[in-house]
């Protein structure tokens, strides 16, 4: 194997922030890139303690340590004397050492502190296993994966300061064969014939997000909200500790409907609720959860209108079905509504058939967007209101 200088990897070495961000479609040298720049560093300064992390150690042997691996050996630097092929780690001859483990061991998690971290693939692992490791690095973290939908790096990682964030695609990587190339652009003539292939090329093509496959909400659109656009209703799904309360606001624009995320936010107690209200001027008629009839009345006898939304038998079912049968916009700055729409999926059977009912998650805000379309729709007429 012959060590190519890519674009990716000169992109890379621009990076100067403490925590990088890498996301890329296909093989767009992501591993190839930064595993040289991990191993050069570890040459260079003497005792770095540096962890390369997956979901799995499966993972690890048939993707970052075999690619390790191969490059070590590229750069002629490899020894077998120093590879602990037990635990996974290469050590250098300066003292500094390259270690492979998963997320799925506990004990590495919340162990030893290292210099450097490196988390492949991270859309694999949860916030709670990458945060257990990042406060235990005290320098650089690497990030890289595939945006097959948005994940916690988009809210919890890219809102920080310190943070490099770059996109490679198969074009930064000039170490790929012809026919590699080829087998991946013809899935832009493809994206054109289906949902599928769209979403493939989205992701895998252009590396930038896409939605999970099986989405329940298909057909909406980003915009940003129009001067003229007119509110109709709220929907309000509550939470508190696990679940955050979540409102947003129906508009109705031309022939279509835009939903605008007001608020979303754990441990709100209902006179805070109250407070969201009043300061996001909500003066319309919020629809919201009849399972929690205490709380309606609570709001209402703080001045809201709130109504409890009336469910019936397979009440879901019938309010996707409602959202997929309209134009559909979702303003730009509803990160958590977006993010929900990308990740809100049928269930499957073990068979990986698709069932006809959606997961239980990433529908706090999709539940309030349901309550405000289904009792806003079900009287087309519905528009002068008044105070039950």
């Amino acid at each position: 194997m012959e060590f190519i200088l890519t674009t990716a990897i000169r992109k890379l070495l621009r990076l100067k922030q403490r925590i990088k961000v890498i996301r890329g479609g296909t093989s767009a040298g992501k591993t190839f890139g930064i595993l040289p720049l991990l191993i050069d560093k570890a040459i260079k300064e003497p005792n770095l303690e540096i962890s390369v992390v997956s979901e799995s150690i499966p993972h690890l042997r048939r993707g970052a340590l075999k690619d390790f691996l191969k490059i070590i050996m590229a750069l002629g630097r490899y020894n077998d004397s120093q590879f602990n092929k037990s635990t996974l780690k290469y050590t250098f001859a300066n003292g500094s050492y390259i270690e492979f483990f998963s997320v799925d061991q506990p004990d590495k998690l919340r162990g030893a502190r290292r210099n450097i971290l490196y988390v492949n693939e991270c859309n694999n692992i949860d916030f709670e296993s990458y945060y257990q490791l990042a406060i235990r690095t005290s320098g650089d973290i690497w990030l890289d994966y595939n945006p097959t939908s948005a994940f916690w790096v988009d809210k919890e990682i890219l809102t920080q300061s310190d943070v490099d964030f770059i996109t490679l695609t198969y074009l930064d990587n000039e170490a790929l064969s012809d026919t590699i190339v080829q087998e991946i652009e013809a899935a832009k003539v493809k994206a054109l014939t289906s949902t599928y292939w769209a979403n493939w090329w989205q992701v895998y093509g252009l590396g930038q997000t896409g939605s999970l496959e099986g989405v329940c909400i298909t057909d909406w659109q980003e915009i940003d909200l129009p001067q003229d656009a007119r509110v109709l209703c709220y929907g309000m799904d509550f939470g508190y500790s696990n679940d955050p309360t979540s409102l947003v606001t129906m508009y109705k624009y031309n022939d279509a409907y835009i939903f605008d995320e007001v608020i979303y936010k754990k441990g709100l107690l209902n006179s805070e609720i109250s407070n969201l209200l009043k300061a996001n001027n909500v003066n319309e008629i919020v629809y919201a959860d009849s399972a929690e009839p205490k709380s309606i009345a609570e709001l209402n006898s703080y001045g809201h209108n709130v109504l409890p939304v009336t469910k019936g038998k397979d009440s879901i079912l019938f309010g996707l079905n409602l959202i997929n049968q309209n134009k559909v916009y979702v303003t730009s700055k509803s990160k958590n509504l977006i993010n929900e729409l990308r990740n809100y999926i049928w269930q499957t059977d073990k068979t990986g058939i698709k069932m006809n009912r959606p997961i239980d998650a990433y529908n706090h805000a999709i539940d309030a967007m349901r309550y405000a379309i289904t009792s806003q729709l079900e009287n087309p007429h519905k528009g002068n209101y008044f105070i039950y």
